[in-house]
């Protein structure tokens, strides 16, 4: 299993680590209502009113750029039938950072967590039920092996502050000659 992947019934999930928050491809869970065309299940879902108040509550509460008089406007053509909204047209109007769009290998669009739960509740409950146990636990994991890291490093600051004190606390001035200090810590055990 990639490390950035989640598995939800049977479909792999990419996601990216995007300013200290997590990221999942809203474009992997499209795919389970289209996918020859996950992006058209995207736009349409932005094409709502409810959407687009999700959206501008969450950057209004996370984005301190979002551009509030720009969201106005789309607040008052959305969910008519000549109202049309992509990803990248969203962030381009607004300055979003909770949707962003990639090219390449892990090309497609990916939502903050917070929204992309709320894309999968809109394309099938079941599925963002299961997305969000899958989550959990692959959150748990890196908890688990995060918190061996960290207690690898301290060990490690520890062993190099211990063996400093002794060399510069409890070894005599006149021995601090290299070759006088290995005799004393080769007899003593400090280093």
């Amino acid at each position: 299993m990639a490390k950035n992947n989640l598995y939800v019934q049977g479909t792999q999930v990419k996601m990216l680590y995007i300013n200290n928050a997590d990221y999942i491809s809203i474009t992997d869970i499209a795919k389970i209502r289209n996918p020859i065309e996950p992006k058209d299940v995207v736009k349409n879902w932005m094409r709502s009113k409810n959407t687009l108040m999700f959206l501008g509550l969450w950057e209004k509460l996370n984005n301190p750029t979002f551009k509030g008089v720009e969201f106005d406007p789309l607040m008052y053509e959305a969910g008519t039938n000549a109202f049309t909204m992509s990803p990248t047209r969203w962030v381009e109007l607004t300055n979003a950072i909770g949707i962003v769009t990639k090219n390449g290998a892990k090309g497609g669009t990916y939502a903050h967590r917070d929204i992309a739960f709320e894309f999968a509740s809109w394309v099938n409950t079941e599925f963002k039920l299961y997305l969000i146990t899958e989550f959990q636990r692959l959150k748990k994991h890196e908890q688990q092996q995060l918190g061996w890291s960290v207690k690898r490093e301290l060990s490690k600051i520890n062993y190099h502050i211990h063996t400093d004190a002794v060399k510069h606390n409890l070894i005599p001035e006149e021995l601090h000659g290299s070759t006088n200090i290995n005799r004393v810590c080769q007899r003593s055990g400090c280093a």
